[in-house]
C-alpha cells in the first residue's frame, strides 16, 4: 500500500456508462490514484433505459476500495459524490432492496404524460416553480411512472431518490436519505427559490413528499461511513453534487458570466448567473449549481445535448465504423469538410433549445460520394453545432456574452474538434491540464466542508490551462455550415409523430 503524505479527497464519479473513484490531493501534480467499473445498459423497449441500482452500488464499492488501498483509510479527510442527474429509482429502506430498476435520465416513457401536462396548461407553474420543462427528461415523471406500474407500496419505507442519494444511503449503512440541491432541481419536484420540495409539483405528479430525501448544502457533512457497508468506517461524506454542477464547480467558474461545456455521453453547457434565481427563459434550464454550508447559493442558466458522446460510440458499437472512440479524431481530420453530410444525433429527442422528445437521429446529404470519414465528420460537427445553439440561447436569455469557453469531457481531448467550437461560437475555449472536473468538483465541495481548502480562491488556484484556442482570423460564422445544420435539425423534428 503507497500512502499519500498529506490530507486527500475521494471523489466518486458515478456516470450513465461507468462508475470511477479518484484521489484529489492539494497541489498535487502526480498522476491521480484512480479506479473504474463500467456496468450494464438495460433497453427493455425503444427509447427506455434502465440500469440495476445495485450493480451500481457495487461497481463504487469495488473502486472506492481499489482507492482507499492505494492512499490509506487514514489520510481521507472526506469523500464526495457526482453523479448522472435525472436517473431516478425507488427502494425499501428497512431491506434496502430496490423496487426494480433506477429509469436513466435519457429514457423517454413519459413523453406522452408530459405533453399531457402541457395540454392541461402546467407548463407555466412548472417553469417558475422548477426552472424545467415539461420533458420526460427530469425525475418527476419518472418517479410517477414507478409508483403507477411498479407494485411499490407508499408507506414508511419507501425511499425515492436520484443516484447519489442511493449511494448516500448504502455508504451510511442505511441512516442517511439525503440530496443536495443541484440534484433536487432536476427533478421536477423541487422549489429552486425557496430551495425545499414543492408540495404543488409533488400533488401535480403524485409523488408522496415523505419518500423524497432531506436536502442538505452541497459542500457540508451529510454523514459518516458506516462499517456495514463494506468501506472503512468513519469517513465523512461532505459533498454532493450532480455531475454537470460538479464540472462548473470544478471548473472554478465561480463568478457570473462564467460558462464551461462538457463533452460526455451527452453535453451540458452551464453558465453562472450569480445568486438570484433568474426567470424562465425559452429553450433553456434554470438550475441550482450548488449551495455551501455559509449559505451562499449559485444559480446556473443550463443547455442539455442529449447526444454527443454517445454519438461516438454508436459509430462504433451500431455501425462498426471505427473500432475504439479514440479513432474518431484521426478518421474526421482526415476529409477537409462533410462533404455535404450532417448527422443530427437525436437518438432520444432533442434537448436545448428545442425540447422536442420525438425528434431523432437524422443523416442528410448523403452521395455515393460519401464515406465513413465524411460520416466520422458529420458526427463530431454535430458537437460543435449543438453547443453553439445551446450557448447562443443561453446567451440571449441572460443578456450577457459569454467571453470564453471552458470546456472538459473526454471529446475535449480532440484538438481539432476543440478548434472547429472555438469558430462557431466566435471565442476562446479553454481547456484545462485536469479534465475530470466532475470529479474535481466533487472532491472540492467536499473538501471545502472539511477544510482541506480553506476558501474558494484556493479551489480557484488550482485550475491550470492546457490548452487555448481561439477564432480563426479569416473564417466567419456564415461560412461554416450552421445555416445546413438548421435545415437538418428540422428534418429530425417530430419524427415519431409521422
Amino acid at each position: 500500500m503507497t500512502t499519500v503524505s498529506q490530507r486527500c479527497v475521494i471523489a466518486i464519479d458515478a456516470g450513465t456508462t461507468g462508475v470511477r473513484s479518484r484521489v484529489v490531493v492539494p497541489g498535487a501534480t502526480d498522476a491521480p490514484v484512480a479506479s473504474y467499473r463500467e456496468f450494464t445498459q438495460h433497453f427493455p423497449q425503444p427509447g427506455w433505459v434502465e440500469h440495476d441500482a445495485v450493480e451500481i452500488w457495487e461497481a463504487i464499492k469495488a473502486t472506492l476500495l481499489d482507492v482507499i488501498e492505494h492512499v490509506g483509510a487514514e489520510q481521507v479527510a472526506a469523500i464526495g459524490i457526482t453523479n448522472q442527474r435525472e436517473t431516478v429509482l425507488a427502494w425499501n429502506r428497512r431491506t434496502g432492496v430496490p423496487y426494480g430498476t433506477a429509469i436513466v435520465w435519457q429514457d423517454r416513457r413519459t413523453a406522452a404524460r408530459c405533453d399531457q401536462l402541457a395540454a392541461d396548461g402546467a407548463l407555466p407553474r412548472v417553469r417558475e416553480i422548477t426552472g424545467l420543462v415539461l420533458d420526460p427528461y427530469f425525475s418527476g415523471s419518472k418517479v410517477e411512472w414507478l409508483l403507477s406500474h411498479r407494485d411499490i407500496p407508499v408507506d414508511d419505507d419507501l425511499a425515492i431518490g436520484t443516484i447519489d442519494s442511493w449511494l448516500l444511503w448504502n455508504l451510511t449503512g442505511g441512516e442517511v436519505h439525503a440530496t443536495d440541491p443541484s440534484n433536487a432541481s432536476r427533478t421536477m419536484l423541487f422549489d429552486i427559490r425557496s430551495l425545499q420540495w414543492s408540495s404543488e409539483m409533488c400533488d401535480l405528479l403524485h409523488v408522496p413528499m415523505a419518500a423524497l430525501p432531506t436536502v442538505l448544502p452541497s459542500s457540508g457533512r451529510f454523514g459518516v461511513t458506516s462499517a456495514s457497508c463494506g468501506v472503512p468506517a468513519g469517513i465523512p461524506i461532505s459533498g454532493i453534487a450532480g455531475d454537470q454542477q460538479a464540472a462548473l464547480f470544478g471548473q472554478a467558474c465561480f463568478h457570473p458570466g462564467m460558462a464551461k461545456n462538457t463533452y460526455g455521453t451527452g453535453s451540458f453547457v452551464l453558465l453562472n448567473v450569480g445568486p438570484d434565481c433568474p426567470e424562465p427563459s425559452a429553450g433553456m434550464l434554470t438550475t441550482v449549481a450548488w449551495t455551501l454550508a455559509d449559505g451562499t447559493v449559485a444559480y446556473a442558466l443550463e443547455g442539455s445535448i442529449f447526444v454527443t458522446g454517445a454519438a461516438v460510440q454508436w459509430l462504433r458499437d451500431g455501425l462498426g465504423v471505427i473500432s475504439s472512440a479514440a479513432e474518431i479524431g484521426p478518421l474526421a481530420e482526415s476529409v477537409p469538410d462533410n462533404g455535404g453530410v450532417f448527422v443530427v444525433p437525436a437518438f432520444t429527442g432533442l434537448g436545448s433549445p428545442w425540447w422536442d422528445p420525438y425528434a431523432r437521429g437524422t443523416i442528410v446529404g448523403i452521395t455515393r460520394g460519401t464515406t465513413k470519414a465524411h460520416l466520422a465528420r458529420a458526427v463530431v460537427e454535430a458537437m460543435t453545432y449543438q453547443t453553439r445553439d445551446a450557448v447562443t440561447a443561453m446567451t440571449s436569455a441572460a443578456r450577457v456574452q459569454v467571453k470564453d469557453l471552458r470546456v472538459d469531457g473526454g471529446a475535449s481531448r480532440m484538438d481539432h474538434m476543440l478548434q472547429m467550437q472555438s469558430d462557431q461560437l466566435g471565442v476562446p475555449v479553454r481547456r484545462p491540464v485536469d479534465q475530470e472536473t466532475t470529479a474535481l468538483g466533487a472532491a472540492y465541495l467536499a473538501g471545502l466542508a472539511e477544510g482541506v481548502w480553506p476558501s474558494l480562491d484556493a479551489v480557484e488556484a488550482e485550475w491550470a490551462v492546457d490548452a487555448v484556442f481561439t477564432p480563426e482570423p479569416d473564417r466567419t460564422l456564415a461560412d461554416l455550415g450552421h445555416d445546413a445544420w438548421l435545415r437538418a435539425v428540422e428534418r429530425s423534428r417530430g419524427w415519431e409523430q409521422a
